[in-house]
């Protein structure tokens, strides 16, 4: 088995050995052509255009000794063997020549059908045909050789029209046979031409060879090339009529089925193969396995199909492992191919390329790059398919240096240059990694770009709002003709540029018919709501009648950004299939609008929907976790997270603010010491955690550690920690931090860095700094946080003045705040200022402003409890209140106690 596989697999080897096996031919057939001159019986047969007598130059020693043409059957081994060689036809037109020369073409029929055949396979039909027209009575080989180089040749047409006058002929030995069969219904097959085909259908049926295996097998061949169901079934009937079905049969009919998409009756056809004693081969494999990969059972039939490749011994044939190893990646079986590559004695490029590429599409990014190395060990040379998958798992790991060494390797081998779909991904590998220059450089050295190679550049382009320009100039000097993929980068780009443009996008799809694609159609829809423009999208997606489910959650979420929530619930009611991005758009609106209660039900619909939940639903939990204050709950998120292994940093950050804001720091603790990968969102949400609990000087502490790990601050972790120290009273440390903000960390101080400083001063009784500073606060930062904070303060201080002056700014800029007018109200109560009051009351009553009730809630047995002021429709209310009423007349009778015994004192 492995010397039949080294044969095979060397080709320049087998086509040496071809060479020199046929060359020996020649010389046995010359020699022993050539015989002792004789009488010469003359030339009855017409000498070829450009044929001429051989020359010495030509027959070498045989003309140089003076022998001449013996035996018919010999000379037509010789023209027979000349045909097979590559650059034989000048040594088949010398052999003719010389039949011709010594009376052989007219007396020998053979010798004849050797020339014809000779100028067929040459391409010379029309010498073809002068020989056949001086045959007196050419049978059906004659024919066929005839037919089999028209069918070579393209010329289909005159294929058929040999085959018509094959039957109009009318001889026995001229009819149609299995071979003629064989040979004109591939090239009605390759010319759609059904009427012919089926033509030809109808003659073998008269004639009785629909029985004939190679004409059942050509039959079944070209109705699954047509395709369509009718077609099949036509198939089917030609498969069914052969009366001796071999391997080819069931390839034929098992590959037709394949073809039209009919996956499952190909595996049933396959099944029907084993069962009535036929081995599959190597195609028959490399058939059926592409199939597993789509059907639902997928890798049950694969093991199968290997289980067959084993007992037949084919295991050893390197393309059958390939095609295994297809498969296993395609199903997600990466042991199993694992196991497939270490079985292999023998491996070459397509072996090596497979499993990479493997990795590569599971997502083992990091093991398809150490197999890479492991290829480079075995001396077999890497080719374009092998970097195509190296640079996809670069991109994915956005390993740029090693990107960039498959770059140079490229630019060091021309022949790798002109790969033109390598280039392509280079230039993809380099957009994927945020380098926009060297994803053009790489574009300029294409040779020869075609349409994948714009789309690429273009799509690096239409990853940032920084290149419109050089965008457009190159869509302008675009030359190939525009597709789908073109015109989502142009849509992606026209929604950096604004709704004009997007509208624009629209309108050309739409004339040219690419709003009927469905990815168009989401493109232009999802570029509606990144606009802000939600009446234009709820427009568009109503008039589109192309929907899937990708449409419908990109209306939820721009239902979901504005707040919609009765239309969110429409659209989402009527889904006919949900995948998960559509739950988790639900449960996001809901949380963050204080549905707690609706959004925990979806979550455990969602999970009985055989769902699972993943980093976005978690995080979306939390929030409602948070709004209840449930330590038990977003404990259960996060044991879900460590049984789900759901990685994530920003997960980590969620939990750890979640439990910050539940109540309990040590949790938070916990996730924060034992992250490994400790980044700006993880500090953030730790000193965020500390600040909340009034531990300012963690904080601080914990801040001067993240700068030492080089963490550059944001705008986000600064407010912070301003707050922190507003907090906790650290007035110096908060105006050192402040100062720092734009002179040390090259940050533009924001409005929320503005109202923490004014809350530090006003906290500590530093009113009227507090005050100036609001009022040199940059018109751009002016917000009512700064001024409420202030006015808060001098509710704390029994600062009447100043805080009449923030309540000025804060009525004219939260005019419907009601809070604000009711501290303003009990800051003149605390100084007994009744007019004040009064004013307010009365400036709230003309703006028919009430007070919301109070609420409180408590969570008992993982039970949530809400109680409102004035609200007895709890459930429990009796054994609340009686309750209340004992402890009520507990404190009654303790102080009633404590006031006896001081008196008898």
């Amino acid at each position: 088995m492995r010397a039949r596989y080294s044969s095979f697999s060397h080709t320049s080897n087998a086509a040496a050995y071809r060479a020199a096996y046929y060359s020996k031919a020649h010389r046995a057939a010359l020699h022993a052509a050539a015989a002792p001159a004789g009488p010469d019986h003359g030339h009855r047969g017409s000498v070829p255009p450009g044929l001429g007598a051989p020359t010495a130059q030509h027959l070498g020693p045989m003309s140089r000794e003076g022998l001449r043409p013996g035996g018919a059957l010999e000379l037509a081994a010789a023209i027979r063997s000349a045909s097979a060689l590559p650059d034989g036809g000048a040594l088949g037109r010398c052999l003719h020549g010389l039949a011709v020369k010594a009376g052989r073409v007219a007396s020998s029929a053979a010798v004849a059908k050797a020339a014809m055949d000779m100028y067929g396979r040459s391409g010379s039909l029309a010498d073809a045909r002068l020989l056949f027209d001086e045959m007196a009575r050419p049978d059906a080989v004659c024919w066929n050789i005839l037919i089999t180089a028209c069918s070579r040749g393209g010329r289909f047409e005159d294929a058929l029209g040999l085959f018509r006058s094959m039957l109009a002929c009318g001889a026995a030995q001229s009819m149609p046979t299995a071979v003629t069969v064989a040979v004109i219904v591939p090239g009605c097959a390759r010319s759609r031409h059904l009427q012919a085909g089926s033509s030809v259908h109808g003659y073998v049926v008269k004639t009785g060879l629909e029985s004939d295996t190679l004409c059942g097998n050509a039959l079944v061949s070209m109705y699954a090339k047509f395709g369509g169901s009718r077609a099949m079934d036509d198939a089917h009937r030609a498969f069914s009529s052969i009366c001796c079905k071999d391997v080819v049969s069931w390839n034929s009919i098992i590959a037709g089925y394949i073809e039209n998409g009919l996956f499952q009756d190909a595996l049933v056809l396959f099944g029907q193969m084993i069962s009535q004693g036929y081995l599959p081969n190597y195609s028959t494999v490399a058939n059926i396995l592409p199939v597993c990969s789509f059907t639902e059972f997928g890798r049950y039939y694969g093991k199968e199909v290997h289980g067959f490749v084993v007992r037949l011994g084919l295991e050893m044939d390197i393309s059958v492992c390939n095609a295994l190893m297809i498969h296993y990646s395609k199903v997600f079986e990466m042991k199993a191919l694992e196991s497939v590559f270490a079985s292999m004695d023998v491996r070459d490029i397509v072996t090596w390329n497979t499993v990479i590429a493997g990795y590569v599409m599971n997502g083992y990014h990091s093991r398809a790059l150490d197999l890479f190395q492991g290829l480079l060990s075995t001396g077999i040379a890497p080719d374009s398919v092998s970097f195509i998958s190296l640079l996809t798992a670069c991109a994915q790991l956005r390993d740029v240096r090693a990107g960039i060494g498959v770059h140079g390797y490229i630019f060091r081998r021309p022949v790798l240059l002109q790969e033109t779909s390598l280039m392509n991904a280079l230039v993809t590998f380099y957009s994927q990694c945020d380098r926009f220059d060297d994803a053009f450089r790489a574009f300029t050295d294409i040779l020869n770009k075609d349409l994948i190679s714009w789309n690429a550049i273009l799509s690096a382009c239409a990853n940032s709002e920084q290149h419109t320009e050089e965008f457009f100039r190159l869509l302008g000097e675009m030359c190939h003709q525009w597709d789908s993929v073109t015109v989502l980068n142009v849509i992606r780009m026209s929604a950096f540029c604004g709704i004009k443009r997007v509208r624009e996008a629209h309108g050309w799809s739409l004339r040219v018919g690419y709003t009927g694609e469905t990815s168009v159609a989401n493109a232009i829809l999802d570029a509606y709501v990144k606009c802000g423009c939600s009446q234009d999208a709820s427009i568009f997606f109503r008039n589109h009648a192309v929907r899937n489910t990708v449409t419908d959650n990109i209306m939820i979420s721009c239902y979901m950004k504005n707040n919609c929530i009765e239309d969110a619930e429409v659209i989402f009611n009527h889904m006919a299939e949900k995948d998960l991005t559509s739950w988790n758009l639900m449960i996001q609106l809901y949380a963050q609008n204080d549905m707690d209660d609706q959004a925990f039900s979806l979550f455990n619909h969602l999970q009985s929907e055989g769902l699972k939940p993943d980093i976005v639903s978690i995080t979306s939990i939390l929030e409602a976790c948070i709004h209840l204050c449930s330590v038990q709950l977003v404990r259960q998120c996060h044991a879900y997270r460590l049984r789900a292994s759901l990685e994530d940093i920003h997960l980590e950050g969620a939990l750890l603010d979640a439990y910050s804001k539940c109540g309990n720091i040590t949790n938070a603790y916990s996730i924060f010491q034992v992250s490994p990968k400790k980044d700006l969102v993880t500090f953030t949400a730790m000193i965020g955690c500390y600040a909340m609990h009034g531990m300012a000087e963690q904080a601080v502490e914990l801040f001067s550690k993240m700068l030492k790990l080089d963490i550059r601050p944001d705008h986000v972790v600064l407010t912070t920690l301003l707050s922190a120290c507003s907090h906790a009273g650290l007035v110096d440390a908060g105006i050192k931090i402040f100062k720092s903000i734009r002179d040390i960390h090259r940050v533009q101080p924001t409005a929320e860095h503005y109202a923490c400083m004014v809350d530090l001063l006003a906290r500590s009784g530093r009113l009227q700094d507090a005050y100036t500073f609001a009022l040199d606060m940059p018109p751009d930062t002016v917000n009512a946080n700064a001024w409420g904070s202030l006015l808060g303060a001098c509710r704390v201080h029994g600062e009447v003045e100043i805080g009449q002056l923030a309540a000025d700014q804060l009525f004219s800029m939260e005019a419907e705040n009601i809070g604000n007018y009711i501290i303003m109200s009990n800051i003149y109560a605390a100084d007994e200022k009744w007019d004040g009051v009064e004013n307010v009351r009365k400036l709230m009553k003309s703006k028919d402003m009430k007070k919301p009730a109070g609420c409180s809630w408590i969570e008992v047995d993982k039970t949530r409890h809400l109680f409102i002021a004035s609200d007895v429709k709890h459930q429990d209310r009796s054994c609340i209140y009686n309750m209340l009423g004992s402890l009520y007349q507990q404190i009654q009778d303790t102080q009633t106690q404590n006031m006896t015994t001081m008196q008898s004192m």
